[in-house]
C-alpha cells in the first residue's frame, strides 16, 4: 500500500463504489493534434456511462445539466426547471468515479518544459507547470460538460487543488475526503492527470493511472474499466499486423503477471510514445496489475463499442467480448 494510502483514513461509505472508469487520453482526444478532443468518442463514452448507471437500463429522456453559455452561442441555455422539479430522482446509480488522461492536452506543455523531471527553480519549468495545468483543467471542464449534457451530475476535481503531492514521484499526500463527500452527496467525481508538487523534485506529473490505483485501494470498487483507443492489451504494438489481443492476465501476490488467454510462444513487447510523460501502456499494465492484486477486476477495452458498454456494466462474461481482463490469480 502506498504511503499516501496509509495516511488516508478508511472511509465508511454508505454504498460501495461500483466502478472507477479511466477515459484514456488517446481515446477521447486526437493525440496527433494539439488540444483537440475526439468529440464522437467523448460523446459515446458519456452516453454509455449514463446507460450503465441507469436503473431501468432503457433509453430515457435526458435532462442536461450544462446551463452555461459559451462565447458565440446565439441564445441563452435551455433550463428545463419544471421537468427537474417534477422528478423524484435521477434514476441513476451515481456511485462511479471518472478519471481521465490528458491525451493531446498537457503532455506537450509538460514535455517541452520538463515539468515531469522537476526543478521549479527553472523559469521554464515554472512556466510549464502553469501551462500544463491550464491545459489539463480545460480538458477536465469539457469532459464534465459532456457528462452533464447526458444528465450525469458530475463535478470536476483537480489533484493539485485537492492537495495531492508526491515524493520522488510516489504519492505521499492524497486527501480524498472531498471525493468521498461528493460520492455520498450523489455526485460523480471527475479527476485527471495533473501537474503536482513533489517534496524531492519540486514538481512532477501525476498520471491518471496512478490516481486510479490509489482510489481503488481507498474505495474498493467492484471493478475498474480502462477505455482506450484499442481493444485491450496486445502482445506487441497493436499496429503490428501480427499483434495478438491478450484476453486474460492473472497477477500473483508478488506483482508478477502471466498471460492466461491466449497461450503465446513469444514474449510481450511494450512500447512507450516519446511524448508521453506518464509511461504509456507499460504504466497502465503495472497500475492495472496493482489494482488486480487488491482483488478488483480490471477491464481494458475500446471506447465507444458494445464491448465498452458491457465493461461499464461489469458484464464481460459474453463469449464475444473483446478486451483484456486483468485479475488476481487467487
Amino acid at each position: 500500500m502506498s504511503e499516501a494510502a496509509q495516511k488516508q483514513m478508511n472511509p465508511t461509505a454508505s454504498r460501495p463504489v461500483r466502478c472507477i472508469v479511466k477515459l484514456g487520453g488517446a481515446a477521447i482526444t486526437n493525440k496527433g493534434e494539439l488540444e483537440s478532443i475526439d468529440e464522437e468518442s467523448l460523446r459515446s463514452s458519456c452516453a454509455q456511462l449514463r446507460q450503465a448507471m441507469s436503473h431501468s437500463g432503457a433509453a430515457e429522456k435526458v435532462l442536461g445539466m450544462d446551463w452555461s453559455r459559451r462565447i458565440g452561442d446565439p441564445a441563452e441555455p435551455v433550463v428545463d426547471a419544471e421537468s427537474f422539479s417534477e422528478m423524484g430522482g435521477l434514476g441513476l446509480d451515481t456511485n462511479f468515479v471518472v478519471v481521465h488522461g490528458a491525451g493531446s492536452f498537457g503532455h506537450f506543455q509538460a514535455s517541452r518544459s520538463g515539468v515531469h523531471k522537476g526543478g521549479l527553480h527553472s523559469t521554464l519549468v515554472k512556466a510549464g507547470f502553469v501551462a500544463t495545468r491550464i491545459s489539463v483543467t480545460s480538458l477536465n471542464q469539457e469532459i464534465v460538460r459532456a457528462l452533464a449534457k447526458e444528465g450525469i451530475p458530475s463535478v470536476g476535481m483537480s489533484p493539485f487543488a485537492c492537495g495531492w503531492s508526491t515524493k520522488q514521484r510516489n504519492l505521499v499526500s492524497a486527501n480524498a475526503s472531498q471525493i468521498i463527500q461528493s460520492l455520498h452527496a450523489g455526485f460523480v467525481p471527475v479527476l485527471h492527470g495533473d501537474a503536482v508538487l513533489d517534496e524531492s523534485l519540486d514538481c512532477t506529473i501525476l498520471s491518471g493511472d496512478v490516481i486510479i490505483r490509489h482510489l481503488a485501494q481507498l474505495l474498493s470498487p467492484k471493478y475498474v474499466v480502462f477505455l482506450t483507443d484499442v481493444h485491450g492489451v496486445y502482445d506487441r504494438p497493436p499496429t503490428d499486423p501480427n499483434a495478438v489481443l491478450l484476453k486474460e492476465i492473472e497477477v500473483d501476490d508478488n506483482g508478477s503477471w502471466s498471460i492466461v488467454k491466449p497461450a503465446l510462444q513469444k514474449g510481450v513487447e511494450i512500447s512507450v510514445a516519446a511524448h508521453d510523460t506518464t509511461g504509456g501502456m507499460e504504466t497502465k499494465i503495472l497500475e492495472a496489475a496493482a489494482i488486480a492484486r487488491l482483488g478488483v477486476d480490471v477491464y481494458i477495452t475500446k471506447v465507444g463499442t458494445e464491448h465498452s458498454l458491457r465493461a461499464l456494466k461489469g458484464d464481460t462474461s459474453w463469449e464475444g467480448w473483446l478486451g483484456t481482463v486483468i485479475r488476481s490469480s487467487k
